[in-house]
């Protein structure tokens, strides 16, 4: 080895030990792909997946051209699901709010006891899917749109409650010291310290919120919770193939308009 290689060690990203383990951990975690394919496609029958371009194509020709004068009906299924949002979003909102409060540690009562007990709350919230607390209400309280409200309603609180605890977290805390010298009580503290500092994340986390139970109120109906998703479950059940076009360009013009409202309540606040 000549002296310039002595004093110039060659470079390597990994030892030929980590090399080994890193391709180790590849064939491994390819050979695990390869085993969980196998296991979800075992009922498969293939003959069918080989017949789905010619079926899309014929479903296709089906739906072509859509049923223009069926929008007449959709007019006040879409006005319900706009309903199931928006209340859905607001009462998620009125009990995500507390929550928060409760979930973050420079908020909550109790560290050790009240602070788990919000946290699974949240947890528990956002581990249901809405279509899922849309079954459950569904055969709790009937078929309706009282039992979307609440389903998306439920669904909020984990997602608003985590984004704010989270924000309640990371306030400025010199302000807050700020107003407790002043010789503030709690209450007052929270009003003035606090509630201006997070204002904005709420606002911004709540519009986010209700764009996106506008696109998951508008299958709610599948389940029976009320909205347009009745109507489209109506129409693929009576294969009205044309009927369900319309269904879907209603579907797109209304999520497209809820990301209007969104960005343009978003650029306000922020």
């Amino acid at each position: 080895m000549s002296t310039n290689e002595k004093a110039f060690p060659v470079w390597r990203k990994r030892s030929t030990r980590a090399d080994w383990i890193a391709f180790g951990s590849w064939v491994l975690a390819l050979a695990f792909v390869s085993w969980t394919f196998q296991v979800m496609t075992q009922d498969t029958i293939w003959a069918f997946v080989a017949d789905a371009p010619a079926q899309m194509e014929d479903i296709g020709t089906r739906m072509m051209p859509p049923a223009w004068s069926f929008i007449h009906e959709l007019w006040w299924p879409l006005w319900e699901t706009i309903n199931i949002a928006t209340l859905g979003t607001l009462i998620g909102l009125v009990m995500a709010v507390p929550v928060a409060f409760l979930a973050a540690r420079n908020t909550t009562p109790s560290a050790r006891f009240v602070r788990p007990v919000a946290l699974l709350v949240i947890v528990a919230s956002r581990s249901i899917n809405s279509l899922i607390w849309a079954l459950l209400l569904v055969a709790i309280l009937g078929p309706g749109v009282l039992a979307g409200i609440l389903a998306i309603a439920l669904r909020s609180i984990g997602f608003i409650g985590k984004l704010l605890y989270e924000s309640i977290e990371e306030i400025d805390g010199a302000q807050v010291e700020a107003i407790e010298a002043t010789g503030a009580s709690s209450a007052q503290t929270m009003a003035w310290g606090v509630v201006p500092q997070v204002a904005p994340t709420l606002a911004g986390v709540t519009v986010f919120r209700w764009d996106i139970n506008i696109r998951e109120s508008t299958v709610l109906g599948l389940v029976g919770a009320g909205g347009i998703g009745v109507k489209l479950e109506a129409a693929l059940g009576t294969l009205a193939w044309p009927k369900v076009t319309m269904l879907l360009i209603v579907i797109l013009a209304t999520v497209v308009v809820s990301e209007w409202v969104t960005a343009q309540v978003r650029r306000k606040l922020i």
